[in-house]
């Protein structure tokens, strides 16, 4: 295995990106989300990379338009479907073996794939998807919040702290008014991740991070779904030695399906 960094056109930008070289006919194409370069703070996804071209797939990374190593202006997730589709197209150019390729992404690069409606892959893995409609969304989700206060009764130390008078009663009105669910209104990013992913035929995989808040605002309102696994006691990146280990049991078992 051997990586490769490289250039690419896109609308007449260049774009950097980097092929993780393997033999195998079935390919991974990675889309990175937001302020998330190949390199820095998530090089999680290159060990990844790396781990999935030793078990004997190629894998293709990307900076969309303005990030990273890429040209250009940043236009944000929802208009990076030629970014995508011309990532595709060198991965392919790159690695002509490759008769199978599988979409990854994490954050807005899972809710990219979504808007773009499977943007040509044949099978996709949605982690964390971003469906956060506003900056004020900084409560969890109320299911989240209802299971908190459930736990927290049940434990004496946190009844005594109420009975005498160590919690914020405003904060604790608050927090029980959201676990109601009262006041909460359809999240208006919902409908459009169902509508582009509905245009895609091939199997989907949702991985959702029990610890991160922005894995629970989408499964919160997505909804039950049988596509959907859950990694425990992980965070957004996955930095946790078992969640790390699930992540790439996941990808791979995509891959090899």
């Amino acid at each position: 295995m051997s990586r490769l960094h490289l250039a690419f056109h896109c609308g007449g930008l260049s774009l950097g990106g980097t092929l993780d070289n393997a033999p195998g006919t079935t390919g991974l194409l990675i889309v990175t989300g937001g302020q998330e370069p190949r390199a820095g703070a998530f090089g999680w996804q290159a060990r990844l990379a790396a781990e999935v071209a030793k078990a004997g797939f190629p894998v293709f990374r990307f900076d969309r338009r303005g990030i990273g190593d890429s040209e250009g202006e940043d236009r944000g997730y929802e208009k990076s479907r030629k970014d995508i589709a011309s990532a595709l197209q060198a991965f392919r150019a790159l690695s002509p073996q490759v008769n199978r390729v599988v979409g990854f992404g994490n954050c807005d690069g899972a809710s990219a794939l979504m808007l773009a409606e499977g943007a040509g892959f044949d099978r996709l893995v949605l982690s964390n998807p971003w469906a956060i409609a506003d900056s004020s969304q900084t409560l969890p989700p109320a299911a989240t919040v209802r299971s908190r206060y459930l736990a927290k009764l049940g434990k004496p130390k946190e009844i005594w702290r109420l009975l005498s008078g160590k919690v914020d009663l405003e904060k604790l009105a608050t927090g029980i008014r959201h676990a109601s669910g009262s006041g909460q209104t359809t999240n208006p990013l919902i409908a459009p991740l169902r509508e582009g992913l509905s245009q895609f035929e091939g199997k989907v995989r949702f991985l959702i991070a029990e610890n991160d808040r922005t894995a629970q605002v989408f499964a919160a309102d997505w909804g039950h779904d049988e596509r959907i696994a859950i990694c425990s006691s992980a965070g957004h990146a996955y930095a946790e030695p078992h969640a790390r280990e699930w992540l790439r049991t996941q990808v791979l078992a995509a891959l090899r399906s």
